[in-house]
């Protein structure tokens, strides 16, 4: 979870420390002095109510401490104070303990502790705590994985109104995942999240509209709700948004625009989104047309490993249109896409052994790979795999499918790994 996360997760537990009654003088000039950014003196005043024993107050400043207001940043000293209030049984400090071990900020990450924390605050029907708690149990983090258990603490949160956990529930529906699948079910919970604002339930929300799953199919709302999440900087919903308009689903069909949330994305490094952007480059779509910045995306997807984005890069090499044509460039990035098991990338690296092209020719090497790429599908491979056989003898068709087996044999144990 990043800093800005856990910040919101924070501020909503001050918000019920805060909701108690009766806090003294001292304590209303302190939070006085928060609200208007004047963090000196909300310290001023915290600080001694820490020191007496006021939980809250401990809370607040370990709070302070864990944003830099008022004083350095400091997360073990952070910790300390929220250590003060948990080791009073403050269900919220608690939680927020619990989140320090998980994430080993200010101590050294335990993820046992992390859930010994949260089991204390959970005894006390923290709803944050049974969130995370489930979050705990579906990942196998400080307990052994039991997706049965992360869903049932995930809705207990659930039904509490915590959205984090509305959203968990949703996606445990739509896997399947210790409960049955449910579409229905999914789409019912993300909306309870959605309706709060959480990103990650508006973005899938916005995707079940998308794709008609528990929901009937409607570009209109997906587009709505991807909107929702965009807005946020959900790089997903961006590339979705901006798919959506490039071909005019839900929305008007506007390059500009499309091209607009692909960027979005892209700069958060979404791989998909650096690939559309590329190609709007390539075609001048919504965006001046520029060979080099189509081709500075396109690297900036194939640098992710996705064997799909090195192949659509190892074309352009191949191809000469948008960039110099470099075979053994083309070759580099067939190669990279063909060990993770690209059937075309498999293929057309054959083609390029066969031809000599940007490799030295090898008719073992292409009959290799077009034997690797007609196993995954490639119709066009076995044609090919019995052309250069022709051009073989026994000894090298032999040293070729012994070549396959060991290939075959090497992806596998990878991938069951």
């Amino acid at each position: 979870m990043s800093n800005a996360g856990m910040e919101r997760i924070l501020a909503a537990l001050l918000f019920l420390t805060l909701a108690a009654p009766a806090w003294g003088q001292d304590f209303e000039k302190g939070r006085q002095a928060y609200e208007r950014g004047d963090y000196t003196a909300a310290l001023r005043e915290f600080a001694p109510l820490a020191e007496q024993g006021n939980a809250t107050a401990q809370i607040k400043l370990g709070d302070m401490y864990y944003k830099g207001q008022g004083a350095t940043q400091d997360y073990a000293e952070a910790v300390k104070w929220y250590r003060k209030a948990a080791d009073q049984n403050n269900a919220p400090a608690q939680h927020i303990l619990g989140q320090m071990y998980d994430l080993g900020y200010g101590v050294t990450q335990d993820h046992a502790e992390a859930m010994k924390w949260y089991r204390k605050a959970v005894e006390q029907g923290d709803a944050g705590a049974q969130a995370w708690f489930g979050f705990m149990y579906y990942n196998g983090l400080g307990v052994t994985q039991d997706y049965a258990e992360a869903a049932k603490w995930s809705r207990k949160a659930a039904e509490q109104g915590d959205a984090n956990a509305q959203a968990s529930l949703g996606f445990m529906y739509g896997k399947g995942r210790g409960v049955p699948q449910d579409y229905a079910e999914a789409a019912k919970w993300y909306r309870k999240a959605a309706d709060q604002g959480n990103v990650t339930a508006q973005s899938n929300l916005g995707l079940m509209y998308d794709e008609g799953h528990g929901v009937p199919q409607d570009y209109a709302e997906a587009a709505r709700w991807y909107r929702k999440a965009a807005d946020q900087g959900d790089a997903s919903a961006q590339r979705r948004l901006g798919f959506l308009y490039d071909v005019g689903q839900g929305v008007p069909k506007d390059y500009a625009e499309a091209a607009k949330w692909y960027r979005k994305a892209a700069d958060s490094g979404d791989g998909f989104a650096q690939l559309q952007l590329g190609s709007k480059y390539a075609k001048g779509h919504g965006i001046p047309q520029d060979y080099a910045e189509a081709m500075k995306w396109y690297r900036k997807a194939a640098d992710q490993g996705d064997a799909w984005y090195e192949r659509i890069l190892a074309f352009q090499y191949y191809d000469g249109r948008i960039a110099p044509r470099d075979y053994a460039e083309a070759a580099k990035w067939f190669q990279k896409a063909a060990e993770q098991g690209d059937a075309p990338a498999q293929f057309n690296l054959g083609l390029m052994y066969d031809a000599g092209q940007g490799v030295p020719q090898d008719y073992v090497q292409a009959y290799k790979w077009f034997n690797l790429s007609a196993a995954r599908g490639e119709e066009i491979a076995i044609m090919n795999r019995n052309e250069v056989a022709k051009r073989m003898t026994t000894t090298q068709i032999a040293e070729a499918q012994k070549l396959a087996r060991e290939w075959t044999a090497a992806f596998e144990k990878r991938n069951k790994n």
